[in-house]
């Protein structure tokens, strides 16, 4: 068995060799591509509003989601965004909103990640017949619509609520996760580097968990704000369509609600529509942005 002092000095000969800039070096010329483009500044200052203000919720919102005054009323200067048809009001509604979505895109892609992290790293290292089998089934999972399978899976269950539908839509968006942690692993696994801990007597698993995934991290987040716009909008989908649990302020429950008034009472369905359109473009431009910017070139 080999020590850990030969390790990590096997190691750092390899990656002195491969000429791998340093962990403050990447930061620094991640956040110097970052802060170049505009469009990425603005998504982040997108997503930072909506975080922060689904944290700031109870101290920002100006009333109670149990508040009820008269309903439909039109925005004013009482009621910013107006009332809904139970009389409560809208920018309330939506302030309380940002916390659901957020939570379902979070709690949504962490499982994704789980599932396709797990999935990935174990067909990318060990290869072979485990690796045609999972990949085979991911194959499988991708040609199926994901909305009409989320739907199927939803409908399945008795009890339908917030919970359900997080644990669905993770347990279902792992295939792309998965396939792109396994072409990750594929290329790290021949590097320099790894090929010294294999020599120094460095176990697979330590290889995987020490060596490989710090090097696949950055690729792993931006595949991840990349896909919780699309699981908040899976979300206000379910939910619009019934699928949902209409006792929360979800976005969703809003436009399903809305849907009804939609000639007569166009703010109940229009301020939740803009801050889901909103909160989608500012995760995607972010992590668009974020993308280029962790692109960094590494000579081998």
């Amino acid at each position: 068995m080999v020590s850990r002092s030969q390790e990590k000095s096997a190691l750092a000969r390899a990656k002195r060799e491969v000429h791998k800039p340093s962990r403050a070096t990447r930061l620094f010329i991640t956040w110097r591509k970052l802060r170049k483009s505009v469009l990425a500044v603005i998504g982040f200052g997108i997503v930072l509003t909506v975080a922060v203000g689904s944290l700031l919720a109870p101290i920002i919102a100006p009333y109670d989601i149990q508040w009820s005054g008269a309903s439909r009323r039109p925005p004013s200067m009482e009621n910013f965004f107006g009332t809904d048809n139970r009389g409560r009001d809208m920018l309330s509604l939506v302030i309380y909103g940002a916390r659901i979505s957020l939570y379902v895109g979070l709690g949504a892609v962490l499982i994704e990640i789980f599932f396709g992290l797990t999935i990935g790293m174990i067909a990318g290292y060990f290869g072979g017949l485990i690796d045609e089998i999972l990949m085979r089934i991911s194959d499988v999972v991708l040609t199926l619509p994901q909305l009409m399978l989320l739907l199927l899976a939803v409908s399945m269950f008795r009890v339908r609520g917030l919970h359900v539908i997080v644990i669905v839509m993770g347990a279902l968006g792992w295939p792309l996760m998965a396939r792109v942690v396994r072409s990750e692993f594929l290329s790290l696994r021949e590097t320099t580097y790894v090929e010294a801990a294999k020599s120094v007597g460095a176990t697979s698993w330590r290889i995987i968990i020490r060596h490989i995934l710090p090097n696949i991290l950055s690729t792993i987040v931006v595949l991840a704000t990349m896909d919780i716009p699309w699981y908040i909008f899976y979300e206000a989908t379910l939910t619009f369509l019934g699928f949902g649990d209409p006792s929360s302020p979800s976005w969703g429950v809003l436009l399903q609600q809305g849907y009804l008034y939609t000639m007569s009472s166009w703010w109940i369905i229009t301020f939740p529509g803009l801050a889901l359109f909103l909160t989608s473009l500012g995760f995607n431009l972010f992590g668009d942005g974020l993308r280029n910017a962790l692109d960094v070139k590494v000579r081998e």
